[in-house]
């Protein structure tokens, strides 16, 4: 009994272990299947290089500018000021008016000052009247002396009256005269030709040549001067860039500035630079140049600000259209071709800009091969297809 079970179990053994080899054959099975069935299609072709625009760099001349922001002055602004004293009797002129040289402006009361002249007149006749008194007794004196009926003494005397006379006549024309300016003084003229501006002070004020402010500002702009500034660095590419041994050759060499006005229109005019300041300011580091423009129908006005354009030529100039560049990290980067269609990205300097193009100093040079488009989808070492200006041109005109 126990052999039959015994044989049983050994049997049933057997089975188990049939049955646990066959699954696990079926398992394998449906494992390479399942893997065959997922491996990539090795015979699949791989997708095409993207077609690209590209581009030769060449050079050519250009000239790049820089804009500055300046000042525009009038090339004559003073304050007209009272030089007496006294209540402003009328004003014959209006806000914003064109006066020529000496033409009366103000007119203060003169009153005090007439009879001031009066006065010092009647002290020039007295004066001179004492003259003719010494002259009297000089002529009195100088027959005595003579016959020496009196003694030399007196005669001396006399004639020493009479200087002091004539001195006294001299300080009294004085007088005379500094009545007479002062009395002149009591009608403001212009001193030159310009335009008027604000009249803060009207007819019956008080006015003294002390006053804080002016009785107005008088602007001769038939020129204007365009005062700007240039950092340190800025001044000295300038000296660099521009011939000359001194600053007054390097002024006579310089090209006709332009002056771009408050709304970014061209002044139709071009200066010329003229002057460079002795010395840079201590406080912001930059040194001063004037420009100076022709302001024939006035439309510039002393006050008006702008900036002034510099232009900078450059005669073998490479040119890279911005829209093939891509900054990153605060640089920028050209995708060159090179063999076998491969592009690398190369970091380029720039140093101006021309229209939409940038001006480089280095990084690529002429006859190099660029990318024009696509730059955000390309990777260094990339395959691409180069397709030229002409051939996508030709390929429009076929369609």
């Amino acid at each position: 009994m126990n052999a039959i079970h015994l044989l049983f179990i050994q049997l049933n053994t057997v089975k188990s272990f049939n049955s646990i080899k066959t699954l696990f054959f079926i398992s394998l099975l449906s494992i390479s299947l399942v893997a065959c069935k997922s491996a990539p299609d090795q015979s699949a072709a791989a997708p095409p290089p993207p077609v690209l625009p590209v581009s030769l760099v060449n050079e050519s001349a250009q000239t790049t500018y820089i804009d500055y922001p300046a000042a525009i002055q009038g090339a004559v602004d003073i304050d007209v000021r009272p030089q007496v004293s006294g209540y402003l009797q009328s004003v014959l002129v209006n806000e914003g008016a064109y006066v020529t040289a000496g033409q009366t402006l103000f007119k203060i009361n003169d009153n005090p000052y007439r009879e001031a002249l009066n006065n010092a007149k009647a002290s020039l006749h007295v004066a001179e009247a004492a003259i003719l008194n010494a002259q009297l007794e000089v002529d009195k004196l100088t027959p005595l002396v003579q016959n020496k009926v009196v003694s030399d003494f007196q005669l001396k005397t006399a004639k020493t009256g009479y200087k002091i006379a004539q001195a006294n006549a001299e300080q009294a024309r004085a007088s005379v005269a500094a009545a007479q300016i002062n009395m002149g003084y009591t009608n403001v003229k212009a001193t030159v030709s310009g335009y008027i501006g604000r009249i803060p002070k009207k007819q019956g004020s008080l006015v003294s040549p002390s006053d804080q402010a002016a009785l107005t500002q008088l602007s001769d702009i038939h020129e204007v001067h365009v005062y700007f500034s240039l950092a340190e660095n800025d001044f000295n590419n300038f000296n660099s860039n521009y011939p000359g041994k001194t600053p007054a050759d390097r002024i006579s060499h310089l090209p006709a500035v332009e002056l771009l006005l408050s709304d970014n229109s061209a002044y139709p005019v071009k200066g010329k630079i003229d002057m460079i300041d002795g010395q840079f300011d201590k406080n912001t580091g930059a040194i001063t140049l004037r420009a100076t423009f022709k302001n024939a129908n006035s439309i510039l006005r002393s006050g008006n600000t702008g900036k002034i354009r510099l232009g900078l030529p450059h005669p073998d100039a490479i040119l890279i259209p911005q829209v093939a560049t891509i900054e990153m990290q605060d640089k920028v980067f050209v995708f060159t071709v090179g063999k076998g269609n491969k592009v690398t990205k190369m970091p380029i300097t720039v140093i101006g800009k021309s229209g939409s193009n940038y001006l480089i100093k280095d990084g690529v040079k002429s006859g190099d091969q660029i990318v024009m488009s696509g730059l955000d989808r390309l990777q260094e070492g990339q395959v691409i297809q180069p397709e030229k200006a002409s051939d996508k041109a030709a390929q429009l005109k076929g369609s």
